[in-house]
């Protein structure tokens, strides 16, 4: 299969054949529920981000609950898609040089001695990547482009007090002992941790952007497995894909979508506030209740793809990526689009100064 064949079950001639300079409203929502499979960390100066707010919409009761920010969920995603575009050949892994050693293109672009161009991440973007054009970047005076992909805080769908659990970390020394020479360490900390099968609902809104390009941000989405503190303890989570929505506007937000679910899931027999939420249950309820706040939306919807037809289009995108000359192929034809992108706009712009 060529890029340019159609992709079964989703209506690709929604998208723009190119990515344009203005907003032309295509919105493409690739919805969530996203599952902790381990402890994990989403926090902020040490401490568990949470939020007060209602449990449901019938349920009105104010309830505190997980926070996982917008950078929690787009940079991991981000750092998976950078990592095979490196892999592939399509950025170099090297850093920018410096001053007389730097060497550029002919579009000004930082390249290494084979010519591939480098892309720095938050020191020096290339600007014309698949990584760079979706997601943005801002490099002070040199330039900036607004992101693509749009993502909202996501909240835990069950309450705090049953989705953390409180830790004691130690640090012993290499003889696995707490003390050495006679003294006891003091390297002892407490930190919360998100407790595995908490729910978190989640929307990301892609605007504008061409079949390509999509297929990469939703490829990064089903990709990334590690998310919350950046280190090597980050937690394992899996991104339950409920439905792809194509539609001339933005729908619901993730705010909506968790006090809507929690009011069909506190609805069911076996449901106790004190508990993890079963996460059959949850997605069942998920699934019935994603054409109904669909309905409600003002939004024009072109395609609702979820079910039997999204799980087809998942099996032969997975089975496009799972072939490296598949995977090459769609991310070749993701960095033609920005790499044109680049040329008309951006690449202009910076002419112009």
């Amino acid at each position: 299969m060529t890029t340019g064949d159609h992709i079964p079950m989703l209506t690709t001639t929604f998208f723009p054949a190119s990515v344009p300079q203005r907003p032309m409203g295509h919105y493409a929502h690739i919805v969530l529920l996203r599952e902790t499979d381990s402890y994990s960390l989403f926090q902020t100066d040490g401490e568990l981000n949470t939020a007060r707010v209602h449990a449901g919409i019938t349920h009105d009761e104010l309830i505190t609950r997980i926070t996982m920010f917008k950078r929690k969920q787009t940079t991991p995603e981000r750092l998976i898609g950078r990592e095979l575009l490196r892999h592939y050949g399509l950025v170099s892994g090297d850093s920018a040089a410096e001053g007389k050693d730097r060497k550029t293109d002919d579009r000004g672009v930082a390249i290494d001695p084979t010519g591939r161009p480098i892309c720095d991440y938050n020191v020096d973007f290339c600007k014309q990547c698949p990584d760079c054009v979706s997601y943005g970047f801002a490099i002070g005076d040199a330039g900036s482009e607004k992101s693509k992909v749009y993502s909202d805080t996501a909240y835990s769908l069950s309450a705090f007090d049953s989705s953390h659990e409180s830790f004691t970390l130690n640090a012993p020394y290499e003889g696995g002992t707490m003390s050495r020479k006679g003294e006891v360490t003091s390297r002892i900390n407490e930190q919360d941790h998100v407790r595995p099968q908490t729910l978190f609902p989640a929307v990301i809104t892609v605007r504008d952007l061409t079949a390509p390009l999509f297929l990469y941000v939703l490829g990064n989405v089903l990709r990334a497995r590690r998310y919350g503190a950046q280190t090597t303890r980050t937690g394992t989570m899996t991104n339950h894909l409920l439905g792809i929505v194509l539609a001339d506007g933005e729908i619901f937000s993730n705010l909506h979508f968790t006090q809507h679910l929690y009011d069909h899931v506190a609805g069911t027999p076996d449901f106790d506030p004190s508990q993890p939420i079963n996460v059959d249950v949850a997605l069942s309820a998920a699934r019935a209740l994603l054409p109904e706040l669909i309905s409600a939306d003002r939004v024009a919807v072109r395609q609702l793809l979820m079910g039997e037809d999204l799980a087809r289009f998942v099996n032969e995108l997975g089975g496009r990526t799972r072939d490296e000359a598949g995977m090459g192929e769609l991310l070749h034809a993701a960095a033609r689009d920005s790499s044109a992108y680049h040329a008309a706009y951006i690449q202009k712009k910076g002419r112009g100064k």
